[in-house]
């Protein structure tokens, strides 16, 4: 069976996968409990919910960037 030249590789989709897995972990840092009207709820000024979630986002977002440009490697060979 003749192998076709894909866009994307096993290894692409991997960096994609792991990319949306950081992404949703970041917006899981970024949730909590809100403020309400009778409470204030000062976590939501917090180091972890304004600082480390959205860069953990951003590590996220890049390595979804790098697996969709990264080029995979030519395996066919002409013969």
């Amino acid at each position: 069976m003749d192998k076709r030249n894909y866009a994307f590789d096993r290894t692409n989709f991997i960096l994609l996968a792991a990319g949306m897995v950081v992404v949703i972990i970041g917006f899981i840092l970024m949730s909590g409990a809100p403020s309400t009207e009778e409470a204030f709820n000062p976590d939501i000024f917090g180091t972890m919910r304004s600082r480390v979630a959205p860069v953990v986002c951003l590590v996220g977002f890049l390595s979804l960037i790098y697996g969709i440009v990264r080029k995979p490697k030519d395996t066919s060979k002409e013969e």
